[in-house]
């Protein structure tokens, strides 16, 4: 038991490693990662296609990559927002990691973009304790998700700099508790903020978008206090294989 937890630590401390150079060198270049997290069908494709499409209104440059086991469905939805964006295949890994990210940055990402957004595959498990070079991670729930979903996931939430709940138009309906989700919040991740949306209705995108371009612009960005505890909690990680193919990539063009 003891080999498997220090093998573990070893993957995440040269993830560590490799998502501290990847930050610095996005820096230099004055591009800011947005670590997107969230359940399958939280709804963060369709919030996430209102931020690019709002940042482009804006004239804000940013490009989007998103991550999924299988299909290319993601990209495509995003592509029609007309930045540029990249689908990245995991060939069943369940998570990115930042030499991935770097592997499918190189060549594509254009020079000028201020914002990438990265969409992680969907779950709230393995890829919370994978740093990817982000300044901001924003862990979305839907409010069909129940409001106790932040103490089955508390190292998705406890390391979020933002939580988004998602499908708020529908809030009444699922008799959502918002009360209830911001304590529970609060018990994983004390100081974080919770930002409301609706991709349907336009609530909150705008928001959100102010959230990550202050981040690109030095503001100041929650410090998890889990975070600030020391390396990443990985028990909840179940055992498997880290050094899978990438998988194969689909790109669009600006």
């Amino acid at each position: 038991m003891c080999r498997v937890v220090d093998l573990q630590q070893a993957v995440l401390a040269k993830n560590d490693a490799t998502a501290h150079a990847l930050r610095a060198g996005l820096a230099a270049r004055g591009t800011t990662v947005v670590n997107l997290l969230s359940s399958p069908g939280s709804g963060k494709t369709a919030l996430l296609e209102g931020e690019l499409l709002l940042a482009r209104e804006r004239g804000v440059r940013v490009a989007a990559l998103t991550a999924d086991l299988a299909t290319e469905n993601d990209a495509v939805r995003l592509a029609r927002s007309g930045v540029p964006v990249k689908q990245v295949l995991t060939d069943g890994l369940c998570h990115l990691e930042a030499g991935m990210l770097g592997r499918h940055l190189e060549g594509w990402l254009p020079d000028d973009v201020r914002l990438l957004f990265v969409e992680n595959v969907g779950n709230l498990v393995c890829p919370a304790s994978y740093d990817l070079g982000e300044t901001l991670r924003v862990v979305l729930a839907s409010v069909t998700e129940g409001e106790d979903k932040p103490l089955k996931y508390p190292t998705a939430f406890g390391l979020a700099h933002l939580v988004v709940v998602t499908k708020t138009d529908i809030a009444e309906a699922v008799a959502f508790d918002e009360v209830a989700f911001r304590a529970n919040v609060a018990q994983v991740n004390p100081g974080v903020d919770v930002l409301l949306t609706s991709a349907r209705r336009g609530e909150g995108v705008g928001a959100l978008l102010d959230r990550a371009t202050a981040a690109a612009d030095g503001g100041l960005v929650h410090a998890p206090v889990m975070a600030r505890q020391g390396p990443h909690a990985h028990q909840d990680h179940g055992r498997h294989t880290h050094e899978a193919s990438p998988g194969a990539m689909a790109q669009s063009g600006s």
